[in-house]
């Protein structure tokens, strides 16, 4: 079978059986993939620490930690990559246990070459669609990330996780307060007014931005607005202190009265100030002088 479109890919084999990673590692490395072996779940996860496949093949069965449990800690640390389960176990529950923890795909054992090879390419292809849809998200600036109807995490933009992680020093139990808090949320018929994330301090604002195929959840995060001080008019404009104080509250629209009453002046006073600032800043009126203010302190 030709993969051309997947020869770049890197899978990871997680099998505690030799045979099994022997016969796999000779046929994906003949399809011309780069292969990457596991023999248990605890080599998995220190593998992706260094390493970031396009796709992981597991084991549903292997001692002390299992696929499963993998599969689920995996999806906390690569929540875009395929998990492709390889099981002997055709039982219902056991599949159904495979994509409950983040599973694309199953193939059952004794693997048959061909088919998994369709399965790799496949989710490869559908795993590079995503990606570039989320660095397109990326680009126009916002923050997106991707939950099923019960508010687990499915996927996340780049900018996003480096915005959740830049915010605290334990990025997967914020993850997972996020999860906590999106369950209930969810199932509420009005979503319009948001919901204010207390895993971040000041508290993020997620909004709902739709469905997908009725089983997915798009949700936007709206980082809080700084708000900026007097300091901000006195760097950036060219005031004195007291002309930034003064120029601060005249761009909130107070008058000279209620301006010399919160910094403890005459109106007088007041008045000198402005006569000043309007020079700084080219303009005749405190209008104008209020806009350029504005503008300031509502850049980001």
């Amino acid at each position: 079978m030709n993969l051309a479109q997947t020869n770049s890919s890197i899978v990871l084999v997680v099998d505690d059986s030799p045979e099994s990673l022997g016969m796999l590692n000779v046929t994906l490395n003949n399809a011309g993939l780069t292969v990457l072996v596991a023999l248990n779940g605890l080599q998995a996860l220190t593998i992706v620490e260094r390493v970031t496949p396009d796709v992981v093949l597991m084991d549903a069965v292997m001692p002390e930690m299992d696929g499963f449990d993998t599969c689920r800690q995996l999806k906390i640390k690569l929540p875009q990559t395929p998990v492709i389960f390889m099981t002997g176990l055709t039982e219902s529950e056991h599949v159904l246990k495979g994509f409950e923890v983040g599973g694309v795909d199953y193939v059952t054992k004794p693997i048959v070459p061909d088919e998994v090879l369709a399965r790799i390419r496949v989710h490869c292809q559908n795993a590079k669609l995503a990606e570039t849809a989320q660095a397109a998200l990326d680009y126009s600036g916002q923050y997106v990330f991707c939950v099923d109807n019960q508010g687990q995490m499915q996927w996340a933009t780049p900018n996003t996780q480096e915005l959740v992680g830049s915010l605290t020093e334990q990025p997967e139990l914020a993850w997972q307060q996020i999860e906590q808090q999106l369950s209930p949320w969810l199932s509420q018929s009005d979503k319009n007014a948001g919901l204010e994330l207390q895993a971040f301090d000041p508290p993020m604002k997620a909004f709902y931005s739709g469905e997908h195929e009725g089983a997915y959840q798009l949700i936007r995060l709206v980082t809080p607005k700084k708000t900026k001080t007097a300091e901000a008019l006195q760097e950036e404009l060219g005031l004195t202190k007291r002309e930034s104080q003064v120029m601060y509250w005249v761009s909130f629209g107070k008058t000279n009265w209620e301006v010399a009453q919160i910094l403890s002046m005459s109106p007088r006073t007041v008045n000198k100030h402005l006569e000043q600032i309007f020079k700084k800043l080219g303009v005749d009126n405190r209008t104008s002088a209020s806009a350029i203010s504005i503008r300031v302190l509502e850049a980001e």
